[in-house]
């Protein structure tokens, strides 16, 4: 691996999910970027990005909760989110949530330096991960949020290909939804569980040995449908297998 960026230090925002569900993927996250040369701060009183209240209409509660976030990262140093659904709230709803606001040139300023933890691996750290691991075939998910509202969704892409040991394989229908969308699964389960119904057929029908994503949400979404129907890959979060492949297990 290469480390192609001035950047000395980082900051880690950890994700409700990562914190309450999946303290390995941001455990990987850090190990990660410290194996590249980079000190990782976690602040240890962030908390939500404040997406839930601000994507259910709730924007002054949102604020609020978005507004204890801002005092976590004083320092200019890059924001790294692994998860681009929540980097895509820090990123591109901040801005729009603090306008007018007392708050709002410190969210502009501190949303310039925001980054999703693949599109960081490979746009400032030009990541060349060194693969260690047993031969083994994957499918990749990746958010809508990476996809369409980052923009970043070719980066998990570059990263999983750089693996020489693992083979890659496309789902039908890969762009679609898997149905998460945070609120949206609570608001309307049925169209949900018939979304992630035909997500998790067209993962499974690949015969991939693994599901990696950089979204938790979709992890925790596709990985129940898996479970509930009693067959499907292994779902893992992209940070876990990098860190996997490159300790060769």
């Amino acid at each position: 691996m290469s480390n192609q960026t001035t950047d000395t230090h980082v900051y880690l925002f950890g994700t409700c999910l990562i914190d309450l569900l999946y303290p390995d993927a941001g455990m990987a996250s850090i190990e990660l970027l410290q194996n590249a040369g980079i000190q990782v701060i976690f602040p240890p009183a962030q908390s939500c990005c404040g997406q839930p209240a601000f994507n259910s209409g709730f924007r002054s509660e949102a604020r609020e909760v978005a507004r204890k976030q801002l005092d976590c990262f004083p320092k200019s140093y890059p924001v790294v989110v692994p998860s681009a659904s929540c980097a895509g709230m820090m990123k591109h709803h901040w801005p729009e949530l603090f306008e007018g606001n007392r708050d709002e040139e410190r969210a502009y300023e501190i949303a310039s330096r925001v980054y999703e933890l693949t599109e960081y691996l490979v746009d400032r750290l030009d990541y060349q991960p060194v693969d260690k691991g047993e031969s083994t075939t994957v499918a990749i998910h990746s958010s809508c949020s990476a996809l369409r509202e980052m923009g970043v969704a070719d980066r998990i892409e570059k990263l999983v290909g750089g693996l020489q040991q693992v083979t890659c394989v496309e789902q039908a229908y890969k762009s679609e939804c898997c149905g998460f969308g945070g609120t949206f699964a609570v608001k309307q389960p049925e169209i949900s569980g018939a979304m992630v119904t035909e997500k998790a057929a067209s993962i499974r029908d690949t015969g991939a040995e693994r599901l990696i994503s950089q979204d938790c949400g979709c992890l925790m979404n596709i990985g129940g449908a898996f479970e509930k129907q009693g067959e499907g890959p292994e779902c893992q979060h992209i940070a876990e297998f990098l860190l996997e492949r490159s300790n060769g297990s």
